[in-house]
This record gives C-alpha cells, sequence and structure tokens, in this order.
C-alpha cells in the first residue's frame, strides 16, 4: 500500500488529497477544498499579488498539518496557470518549499492536461461511454482540453478560466450586461476555435467536465439543496439542462447566486464566466450531453506518484 498527498494550485483553489493507493485502485483518506483566489490580478499585472500568496499559504499550513497526522509517505504539489504567468512565482516556490519541504511544480498547460485525464478517466470503465473522450478541465485561469482513449493523443491549454475571464470581461457587473456577455462570448469562442487546430475535437465521442465551475452546474442540473458530491460524480446533463443554467446564472445578482444552497462562497462571482465556457465548448463542439466527474487533477497527481 502507498499513502499519497497530492496538492493542487490552481488560479481560484488549493486542494487537497490524501489517498491510499492499493492494486490499482485509489480511496480517499482526506480530501479538502479552500477557496484562496491566487490568481488575483494575475491577468492585470502579471505578479501574485502578496495578499493571494497569504492567504494560500495560511491553507497550505493547515494541509500540511493534516498530511503529517495521516502519514503520507510522499507529497507532491503542483501548481497551474497563475503560477505559470506570474512574475515573481519564485516567491511562491519558497513559500511552498518552507511550509512542506518540497519544491511546488509549476506544470506545463500540457502536463497539466495529461494529469487532468488520468484522474478523469480511471473511474468511467464502469459506464462505458464511448470513446475518444475530450475531457475538459475549466480551471480559474485556463481550460485544458484533451482528447484520448486509453492515453492523451493531444492536448492544449487555453486561457479561458472562470477568474479570468470574470476579470476580462465582468468585472464589477452584477449582473454583467448583454454587451459583457457578448464580449466574453467572443473572446471563448476565439479560444475554442483555436483549439480545433491542434486537438482533434470532432473525433471525440463524449464530452468529460471537470472542476468547480461543471460541478456547481451539474448541482443545480440536479436540484441539490446542498452540494452532495457521490450524486454528481458521473452525472449526465445536457446541452439544453447546461445552457439554461448558464443563462439563468448570468442574470442572476451576486446576492441571488450567494443563496443557493450549492453554491461555494468563493465560486459566487465567477460561477457565470465558467457556465459560460462550458455551455460555449458544448455549442461549438456540438456535444449534446457532458458526464461529470469530481476527480480531476488532484487525483492524477496522486496517481503519478505509484
Amino acid at each position: 500500500m502507498a499513502r499519497v498527498a497530492a496538492i493542487d494550485c490552481g488560479t481560484n483553489s488549493v486542494r487537497l488529497l490524501v489517498a491510499d493507493i492499493v492494486d490499482g485502485q485509489l480511496t480517499d483518506v482526506e480530501r479538502e477544498m479552500r477557496i484562496v483566489r491566487l490568481g488575483q490580478g494575475v491577468d492585470e499585472t502579471g505578479e501574485l499579488a502578496p495578499e493571494a500568496l497569504e492567504r494560500t499559504f495560511k491553507e497550505m499550513r493547515a494541509y500540511a498539518e493534516l498530511i503529517e497526522r495521516h502519514g503520507a509517505e510522499s507529497v507532491r504539489v503542483c501548481a497551474t496557470s497563475a503560477t505559470r504567468d506570474a512574475r515573481n512565482r519564485a516567491d511562491f516556490v519558497a513559500g511552498v518549499n518552507d511550509i512542506f519541504g518540497v519544491k511546488p511544480e509549476v506544470v506545463s498547460g500540457e502536463e497539466e492536461a495529461q494529469l487532468s485525464f488520468t484522474g478523469a478517466t480511471r473511474d468511467l470503465v464502469a459506464l462505458r461511454p464511448p470513446r475518444p473522450y475530450l475531457v475538459v478541465d475549466i480551471g480559474g485561469g485556463s481550460t485544458e482540453f484533451v482528447v484520448g482513449a486509453s492515453r492523451v493523443d493531444a492536448a492544449r491549454s487555453m486561457d479561458i478560466g472562470c477568474v479570468r475571464m470574470t476579470e476580462r470581461h465582468f468585472k464589477g457587473a452584477n449582473p454583467p450586461s448583454p454587451e459583457q456577455i457578448s464580449n466574453a462570448v467572443a473572446d471563448i469562442d476565439a479560444a475554442l476555435r483555436e483549439v480545433k487546430e491542434t486537438v482533434p475535437v470532432a473525433e471525440s465521442r463524449t464530452l468529460v467536465g471537470l472542476a468547480g465551475s461543471v460541478t456547481t452546474v451539474a448541482a443545480i442540473s440536479l436540484g441539490l439543496e446542498q452540494y452532495e458530491p457521490d450524486r454528481i460524480h458521473l452525472s449526465r446533463i445536457t446541452a439544453a439542462q447546461v445552457h439554461e443554467i448558464t443563462t439563468k446564472l448570468l442574470h442572476m445578482t451576486h446576492e441571488e447566486r450567494a443563496a443557493m444552497g450549492v453554491m461555494h462562497p468563493g465560486r459566487v462571482d465567477v460561477i457565470g464566466a465558467g457556465a459560460l465556457i462550458l455551455d460555449r465548448i458544448m455549442r461549438e463542439y456540438r456535444f449534446g450531453a457532458v458526464v461529470v466527474s469530481e476527480h480531476d487533477i488532484l487525483d492524477g497527481i496522486a496517481w503519478s506518484q505509484v
């Protein structure tokens, strides 16, 4: 048995998974998620804000205590879009090294895609959906697009994450105007057309959606009063449902979104942009439904340690 700890530090959240891996099976010991908004202002300033770094380090120190308590044998820390983009990422690397005793790996978009694909697809065996898959991981700063059957055939990372799109198009909007939404759609659609130049999305037969924007849309679609990962995992949401929920979210005020039982407080201001990215992916690539996975890059980071 191997007990491993995986940490995924993204643009919007920092997450921890402590898991046991035995005979090809991964079993959760501890799974945590904290919204830290590490990527606050990165799209505009090109740097990680001091207050964002401190928020992140505070949660990481709590994670380090959990890792020690559970006796994980190895730790891998991966950082993604916001940290890749930041001029002062050395400050982040030094802080993480002090907390965990290991340097964080600022993974490329391509490696992020591989880890996401591994984490997302291991649980699909029971469903037996048609292959190849298009796995889309909608993060805070970027979205990863991965096509493959049992392994990655092609991948692309694009800077159209929910935090980045919110800061670029919806900043201060409550709710966004039709013009702001139209500008965001144009930005997203341009990126999706660029993806098609290098990733054979037309060959994929099943769309698999990952990360908080997707799972929150699924929770709303399922009519949940509170967030229930077990019911969300491997659920199937139609394109019509996604479009309806996206339209609703984009026309709600901040207060109305915050009042939804399934909405994490740290996702209230960015969920509209995240849902819009998913909606445009399904429309542009003509998918009638998305299979929603609660397992993603975090699980891939865990699997990579054995």
